[in-house]
């Protein structure tokens, strides 16, 4: 079969937004002392951290962690997470592991379930609560604030999300997850976010908001009363300052790396203009014909969710998948189509070169 001729490679530097925080401990630590937070000395706080690859995620936690052990307060870690690390306790810690959160480098212990109460009802279903973050006197949560890439909203990705994904474990994502095809993303997780707020005894909401170069461009603390209208104020930021394709349409996108330290959906639906499911409408921008991804990152660990997205891949990329991981994240989230394996072709070569030949009369050029 002939194939088309590459075209002519350009470099092109996009310039985005970049406000920047300079100390980031300092930073998460006024942030926590200016929000009027109601722990005292020797209450026993759950500090809830995601599966995220968030910039200075690290940094961030373990600068909570010293502020709170200054107060007087007992911090603990835990994963805030639902199915990731492949809904193992062991799995979870390691995902934090990962991210350079361990015990030895957050100064506390690291603890870690699959289990949950039920701390309320909303939407006619019960809302999951982590067992061991339910013990606590209050219960903290570190999270990005940043555009859905499943749903659109004025609350997307961040706190509200956390509290009922992150919070719900294993079995509340997977309830919740179902949930949202009748209800939809955004009902759903309001109403479960509110029920934490009134039930389980939230403490503060940490939320951070990087800029389109994934740098930590702001950090905001909240106490309970103030979560919810300050992560609607953080989400406009996040969505001014995230990257953008400078480009549309587009005959081929050639995505060099997708990832979940990337995005959840593997490439953030957000900049390709492709949805990770079907249930909830998203806009189509930019209009993209066909995808090419290249490679896995290493930090996926080898899920490889939102592969579905891409049109064409290759074999190095199809042959660091881990299966298992890469359908728990997907069944979990009732988007099976996230998973689904594209043509995979032998060089990046092959897999770009076929993806031209299927742009139609267009000359690449």
């Amino acid at each position: 079969m002939s194939l088309p001729e590459l075209p002519r490679m350009l470099r092109v530097r996009q310039s985005f937004a970049r406000p920047r925080v300079a100390d980031i401990p300092a930073a998460a630590r006024g942030a926590l002392a200016s929000a009027g937070l109601p722990i005292k000395r020797g209450d026993r706080v759950a500090v809830g951290a995601g599966s995220r690859g968030i910039a200075n995620i690290d940094v961030i936690v373990k600068a909570t962690v010293a502020w709170l052990k200054e107060l007087g307060a007992r911090p603990f870690v835990f994963p805030a997470m639902g199915s990731h690390g492949g809904a193992t306790p062991e799995g979870q810690r390691a995902v934090l592991a990962h991210y350079g959160i361990t015990e030895a480098t957050m100064g506390c212990e690291i603890r870690a379930t699959m289990d949950v109460v039920q701390a309320g009802e909303a939407l006619g279903l019960p809302v999951w609560l982590d067992r061991l973050a339910s013990e606590a006197d209050w219960i903290g949560l570190v999270n990005r604030i940043k555009p859905h890439t499943d749903f659109k909203g004025s609350i997307e990705s961040g706190l509200f999300k956390m509290m009922t994904i992150g919070l719900g474990k294993y079995q509340g994502a997977t309830q919740y997850h179902r949930a949202n095809v009748t209800h939809g993303y955004e009902t759903v997780i309001t109403a479960v976010g509110r029920e934490m707020l009134q039930k389980a005894r939230i403490g503060f909401g940490l939320g951070v908001v990087e800029n389109g170069y994934d740098e930590t461009a702001r950090i905001e603390a909240f106490n309970a009363a103030d979560l919810e209208a300050g992560e609607r104020r953080l989400l406009k930021d996040a969505r001014e300052w995230m990257a953008r394709l400078p480009f549309s349409p587009i005959d081929v996108l050639v995505v060099e790396e997708i990832g979940k330290n990337i995005s959840g959906s593997g490439m953030d639906t957000n900049v390709i203009g492709r949805p990770s499911n079907p249930h909830e409408p998203f806009p189509a921008d930019p209009k993209i014909l066909w995808i090419v991804a290249l490679s896995l990152t290493e930090e996926s660990g080898g899920n490889a969710t939102g592969i579905g997205n891409a049109d064409f891949t290759t074999r190095r990329l199809a042959e660091k998948i881990d299966w298992k991981p890469t359908a728990i994240n997907c069944l979990t989230a009732c988007a099976p189509n996230g998973a689904k394996l594209p043509l995979v072709f032998d060089s990046d070569r092959e897999a770009v070169e076929n993806a031209l030949d299927c742009i139609g009369l267009t000359t690449p050029a």
